[in-house]
């Protein structure tokens, strides 16, 4: 039998990321090549008219899998029965504005779209907010959406997780599928800490841990760190707009891997509530490694962290506390 459609939302979808994202979804990317799926797609009024078109290319591209398309600027209309939500729209920070104001900005966009979530969306909805600041605006979503388990709502780390996989491969010269286990560490932000303490690359001669393969520490504890940090910055210089097309993809392996599971032995980054492990404090949206199984996520235990790490995993959760109290004070 053929599999009953999923709804999937993509808010800000007239956006750039939207306009890549919607594609892949459509095209199986995100949910597998037999899985059909319906958009649910929302934007703000002003972006009404472009909105529709981008329904119309969906409409002429064809795709087998695509059962229906939505596009809205009603947030209830959009969230309505959905089980598969990309929080992809948000205020973007602009020149002279403080972060504060960027903060408030969201918080006020984040109440919005969890109330209307909370009251339309699948009971069982599972939430990945990709929108900047990401951990701190899933972290409000899950304030007012009680009723979503806490365990479904996600943001946004495994595009800072693609990047280091990219740059592992691209300096030892192995394909970017045969290195694995990279971790990104707190805040969707300059103060994440890329981790290859742990990662291996799959070589000719079986796996072997990626500071003997890369065999330069200096790399590895400074530019690698700081270009995997800056990336989006530095695509934003050279291309004069956001990194939309690797954003939509590492969106897709985010829920892909969520609900199909992760490959037996590997693990992947996303922003979750953190419990505690790694002494993280609890009660803030953190990246740790996950697998996952049976559409659920679980932190890899047991890791051993050194000195150098440690600094780094509690510099970026003093961020995301400071974020926290930030746009609590805006509520």
């Amino acid at each position: 039998m053929a599999k009953q459609p999923v709804r999937v939302l993509v808010t800000g979808a007239a956006g750039q990321i939207g306009y890549a994202l919607v594609p892949m979804i459509a095209r199986g990317v995100m949910l597998g090549p037999d899985q059909p799926v319906i958009l649910h797609m929302l934007d703000i009024p002003p972006a009404a008219e472009s909105l529709n078109g981008v329904k119309m290319e969906l409409i002429d591209s064809a795709f087998p899998l695509l059962k229906g398309v939505i596009a809205t600027t009603d947030v209830e209309e959009a969230c309505k029965d959905v089980n598969i939500a990309v929080m992809v729209g948000g205020f973007p920070r602009k020149e002279g504005m403080e972060r504060k104001d960027v903060m408030s900005k969201n918080v006020s966009i984040y109440k919005s779209q969890a109330s209307a979530l909370e009251k339309c969306a699948a009971k069982d909805v599972k939430v990945l907010v990709v929108a900047n600041p990401a951990n701190t605006n899933a972290l409000i979503l899950k304030e007012f959406a009680p009723s979503i388990p806490d365990k479904n709502i996600t943001c946004l780390t495994r595009l800072d997780h693609n990047r280091a996989l990219g740059q592992i491969s691209e300096r030892t010269g192995f394909q970017v599928s045969d290195v694995k286990n990279v971790i990104i560490w707190g805040n969707h932000s300059s103060t994440q800490y890329p981790d290859v303490n742990h990662a291996v690359v799959i070589t000719p001669k079986g796996e072997k841990p990626v500071r003997e393969v890369v065999n330069d520490d200096e790399w590895l504890n400074g530019p690698f760190i700081t270009t995997v940090q800056q990336r989006g910055a530095a695509i934003i210089k050279a291309r004069k707009l956001s990194s939309a097309l690797s954003a939509a993809s590492s969106a897709c392996d985010h829920i892909r891997d969520w609900v199909l599971g992760t490959p037996k032995g590997t693990w992947v980054s996303m922003g979750v509530l953190s419990d505690g492990s790694y002494k993280v404090p609890k009660g803030v949206i953190y990246s740790f490694p996950v697998t996952c199984a049976n559409g659920e996520w679980s932190i890899v235990q047991g890791l051993l962290i050194d000195g150098f790490s440690r600094t780094k995993l509690d510099a970026t959760a003093d961020e995301l506390i400071e974020e926290k109290e930030m746009a609590y004070s805006c509520l």
